[in-house]
């Protein structure tokens, strides 16, 4: 039975993972139309800004979670200042390109730096215990990362679904030229929704460093799962890429305990299926 709960929660926290991580997806592609693909990569910086920060200036993981997401949502502001904000008008096609070759760039740049053998990244002080329950062990900073992750994740949503500043962004994708009628600077609201995006998965990085080795290839070993998660959820769902990253994280865990073999292959069994009977994704609007 503790095995059994071992592997839950192992699911739970690879969940968050990728709800936080296809959240952040589906906010640029949802509000501005592009397949970021880079999405990986600037979730590594994240875990790899965490840790420099660690090893050159001795800063530790509670300023680090909030610099990090500063400095490389920073960097996602300049990056779509100059380059991406020219393929808007573009067939997608142009923007998977230019962000898949932002990969190898980033991904490059740190392995030539700093070779590709993961460092440990310490659990902060305070979290560094754990609950024993009456049929598992929890420990203290995974069930943080659970919480953490599902606050900012459904806060988000709310944002954009539910307040003044979200029906902003989402009238600019539909209009942009009649809600800039009204006073409304529709490129800078776009420049903030991808720095916010990029801050998202670098905050998800840093929440990662702790549980996973800090690499330059770790957001290569997860792009591909948290891609799976947003085409179930429905391109552009932020609610359906939440719920969906933590239900096949769940799903992974049970697959893992009950047959492991499959685990590694189980969700993207299940988006061929979704793929099959529902196009648009199980939270996804036919277009």
């Amino acid at each position: 039975m503790q095995a059994l709960f071992g592997q839950l929660l192992l699911g739970l926290i690879n969940g968050s993972f990728y709800a936080l991580l296809s959240l952040g997806l589906s906010i640029i592609f949802g509000l501005l139309n592009v397949v970021n693909f880079a999405h990986g990569a600037l979730y590594m910086s994240g875990a790899m800004v965490a840790w420099l920060l660690a090893q050159y200036l001795g800063i530790g993981y509670w300023p680090a979670l909030l610099l990090a997401p500063a400095v490389v949502g920073l960097v996602g502001v300049v990056i779509e200042r100059t380059m991406l904000r020219r393929l808007y008008q573009l067939d997608n096609l142009y923007g998977l390109l230019f962000t898949f070759g932002l990969t190898l760039v980033i991904e490059g740049l740190f392995h030539e730096q700093y070779g590709n053998s993961g460092n440990p990244y310490p659990v902060p002080e305070v979290l560094q215990g754990g609950v024993r329950l009456p049929f598992m062990y929890l420990p203290e900073y995974r069930a943080w990362v659970v919480v953490v992750a599902m606050i900012v994740c459904f806060g988000s949503w709310l944002v954009i679904e539910r307040t003044k500043l979200g029906s902003y962004l989402r009238a600019g994708t539909e209009n942009p030229r009649l809600v800039q009628a009204f006073g409304i600077n529709v490129p800078l609201m776009f420049t903030i929704t991808y720095g916010f995006g990029v801050a998202l998965a670098a905050f998800a990085g840093v929440m990662a460093a702790p549980i996973y080795q800090v690499s330059p290839g770790m957001g290569s070993n997860l792009i591909m799962v948290v891609f799976a998660v947003v085409v179930i959820g429905g391109m552009g769902s932020i609610l359906g890429s939440i719920l969906t990253g933590v239900g096949l994280g769940v799903i992974e865990g049970l697959t893992r305990y009950f047959y492991p073999p499959a685990s590694s292959v189980v969700i993207f069994v299940i988006m061929a299926l979704v793929l099959l009977v529902r196009p648009a994704g199980l939270f996804g609007r036919q277009k």
